[in-house]
């Protein structure tokens, strides 16, 4: 009878149940919160399920998805004394692995080695149509505008330096929070991978749960800066943009955007080729593919791969709670600036936009777009500014990839 009590004590021993620490069991509570944000409020499932799934896979322990692989090594002597880990090659000269990695740590790698981002891009460009920016030039300055969010928060984050103790953060790590305040997931993912890789976790884990979290993050935003009369206003309809402007977009954008910011030139050149693939009608195969089929496997690998970095050993600290507070700072400022700007404009326009459509300057698309087309039809019913806010919503894009690569080529 002892023995078989103390093989079911050992084999207890052996099971996660006893491993257990508080920072997991937060985790996984926080990971069952995304889960029912998810699936019974409806905010944002595709990225959410993932991310939260994979939050609570890197939480369990033992689990060992995010093991990273053991390489077989032995010590050295040099000719001057010194000594040095040397790998031990298999038969095919390759470096011999002790152990082989947890499956997470393969698929991060998408993400660490700054694959993804670009891919998820590509498809973003198939599905989005840049019309309605063509159409109205001056939304690009929105876009543009909703950016200083991104430069507030990085002020921000050094200047926490000063006043919060046990906080630091260098001229690196704040660029790479900053961006989060352009909801844009990918973005925040290649930029952190450049300069602050070691906080890629937590800075891709905030940014995309504000980007689900964009229809409860932008009204308040917005309602803070407007007017009930300014979101009453109508604005006309949009005039048709032909075939040949729509293809020769995409091209011009990535020639220019790519001389002026070099470092956006990843980014900017998968997004427009995407772009391209849907205006130019002769590709539907690679269209179709780009925006299903490739878009719906990179975001389950991105996704559930950004999730699982958020252990708890690692996650619940003091800076990265304090990137997830200036991440909200960052998001809700950008939502701001570009609901301000527009008001700033309607001063010299004699056609007046409706300041929400600013707001949807932050490059959630669409979602952005479809949250202040929302607010609009809360104050009337029959106002329809979807597709105007579009304008702003797809320079968001532009703008923050090109924010990025402001930020990469000062700090990189």
């Amino acid at each position: 009878m002892n023995s078989v009590g103390g093989a079911l004590l050992g084999y207890f021993a052996d099971t996660g149940w006893a491993a257990f620490e508080w920072r997991q069991i937060v985790m996984i509570l926080v990971s069952f919160l995304l889960l029912y944000l998810a699936i019974k409020k409806g905010f944002e499932p595709l990225l959410l399920v993932p991310i939260a799934f994979g939050m609570l896979l890197a939480n369990i322990p033992l689990g060992g998805v995010m093991t990273e692989p053991i390489y077989e090594s032995f010590q050295a002597m040099g000719a001057d004394g010194s000594s040095a880990l040397v790998p031990v090659l298999n038969e095919n000269g390759n470096i011999a692995k002790g152990a082989v990695g947890g499956l997470m740590y393969y698929l991060y790698q998408g993400d660490a080695l700054g694959i993804f981002p670009p891919l998820i891009f590509m498809g973003v460009g198939c599905m989005t149509d840049f019309g309605p920016l063509i159409a109205n030039p001056k939304t690009l300055l929105l876009g543009a505008a909703a950016q200083v969010g991104v430069f507030i928060t990085f002020w921000g984050a050094l200047a926490m330096n000063q006043f919060i103790p046990g906080v630091s953060f260098t001229f690196k790590e704040a660029a790479s929070i900053g961006i989060i305040g352009g909801a844009d997931g990918p973005t925040a993912i290649y930029l952190a991978t450049k300069l602050a890789p070691h906080l890629l976790g937590p800075i891709a884990v905030a940014a995309y749960s504000y980007m689900a979290l964009v229809p409860v993050i932008i009204p308040p935003a917005a309602k803070l800066v407007t007017t009930k009369k300014e979101r009453k206003i109508r604005m006309d309809q949009l005039k048709p943009v032909s075939r040949t402007t729509k293809i020769l977009f995409p091209i011009l954008t990535t020639i220019l955007v790519s001389l002026f910011v070099p470092a956006a030139t990843p980014l900017i050149g998968m997004l427009m080729l995407g772009n391209l693939f849907r205006e130019c009608g002769v590709v539907e195969r690679l269209n179709d593919t780009a925006q299903n089929a490739l878009m719906n496997i990179v975001t389950i690998f991105l996704a559930v791969s950004v999730g699982a970095t958020a252990n708890g050993e690692v996650f619940l600290q003091l800076n990265t709670l304090a990137i997830v507070a200036l991440g909200m700072v960052a998001f809700f400022t950008c939502a701001m600036g570009g609901a301000l700007i527009a008001r700033l404009m309607n001063v010299f326009l004699k056609k007046k936009i409706n300041p929400l459509i600013g707001s949807a300057g932050v490059s959630a698309v669409p979602m952005a777009a479809r949250t202040v087309h929302k607010m609009a039809q809360q104050e009337d019913p029959q106002n329809w500014i979807l597709m105007h806010a579009m304008g702003p919503n797809v320079a968001g894009v532009i703008g923050t990839a090109s924010a990025a690569g402001i930020l990469l080529t000062l700090f990189g």
